[in-house]
């Protein structure tokens, strides 16, 4: 489980570490990773990317369903296939 220090603190405050699974060979998915990393310039926040290769239940959970880019791990669905950027502002306004 990730901790951030903001999580430490108020631990009412959900995590702001988003994460996207995807695949390694998936161009969606290195679509939105590299949307990410230019919103990141305009808003601070983190993602880790996870390859749901690398797990068979990722993999039966997701499938062909990928990117998709959550809150945090098993947290809400933000967006998937695309980065939407209206929903992910909305989430960075909830946690701020």
């Amino acid at each position: 489980m990730i901790v951030t220090i903001d999580a430490m603190i108020n631990t009412k405050k959900p995590q702001s570490i988003l994460v996207v699974y995807s695949r390694e060979e998936c161009h969606l998915c290195q679509d939105m990773i590299h949307a990410l990393q230019l919103r990141q310039k305009q808003s601070a926040f983190k993602f880790e990317v996870i390859d749901i290769d690398d797990d068979p239940q990722l993999v039966s959970r997701y499938g062909e369903h990928i990117p998709v880019l959550l809150a945090f791990k098993d947290g809400p669905e933000i967006c998937h296939y695309h980065l939407d950027q209206a929903a992910l502002d909305a989430y960075l306004s909830k946690i701020r």
